[in-house]
């Protein structure tokens, strides 16, 4: 028997597209949630050293930022945008067109040189390689919020890329968005100095302007692109 697979948890995203088409991409916590038991399944059959938890949670990982690259490519495709994986910018050896689109996104640091800020998806136009949004999604926050933060202080410095959108995206699994007062550290920051955070949760998340349920992203995201075109 295979092991089991980010291309499992994909087979089962595309269950539910087949029943709730384009918005099957609300439904993703509720993939992850279907995904956990097989999962835990096939790692007590294979034996490995350690416990399903950390073992999950890796896997979870990964399977997230892969899932939302195969998903958001069908929900944009009527701006006529592309998206690609941020690491595959950080090679020195890039096509023309993928050239182009790091070009549009690095950050000057002066004497240091010019650095990729962190992303895990950049979405460009394939027309004109201009950069209108940068994801981080990761379904464990630690620092993250404050890195993006981060990146979008050192995007705004520069007339090249100020316009460019900053989004985090995660499941946030250890409650840290949840309460909008009082607000925690992270909570702060994802108000006040990202374009938005979307959060694939079923805990009882007290939104906000800039802090919504993921099922809220793409609109925000197609309102947000179509007046910076």
């Amino acid at each position: 028997m295979d092991k089991y697979s980010f291309e499992d948890v994909k087979n089962l995203y595309i269950e539910v597209e087949e029943t709730r088409g384009k918005d099957a991409y609300k439904y993703v916590a509720d993939v992850f949630e279907k995904a956990k038991e097989p999962h835990k399944q096939d790692f007590l059959r294979r034996k490995p050293k350690g416990n399903h938890e950390q073992s999950w949670h890796s896997f979870i990982g990964n399977c997230f930022e892969r899932l939302l690259q195969y998903i958001i490519p069908g929900l944009i495709e009527e701006l006529e945008l592309e998206l690609v994986n941020g690491n595959k910018l950080d090679s020195s050896r890039l096509p023309q067109e993928l050239d182009a689109v790091k070009r549009n996104v690095l950050v000057n640091f002066g004497k240091f040189g010019m650095q990729l800020p962190d992303a895990d998806i950049v979405i460009f136009s394939p027309k004109d390689y201009r950069v209108y949004a940068i994801i981080s999604s990761k379904t464990s926050l630690a620092e993250r919020v404050a890195q993006t933060g981060y990146w979008k202080l050192k995007l705004l410095e520069s007339q090249n890329t100020e316009h460019i959108r900053v989004y985090l995206i995660t499941t946030d699994k250890k409650n840290v968005l949840t309460k909008k007062c009082p607000a925690k550290k992270s909570r702060i920051i994802a108000e006040i100095e990202l374009d938005g955070t979307y959060v694939l949760t079923k805990e009882n998340l007290e939104e906000s302007e800039n802090v919504k349920l993921f099922e809220h992203f793409i609109e925000d995201f197609k309102k947000d692109i179509t007046q910076n075109q």
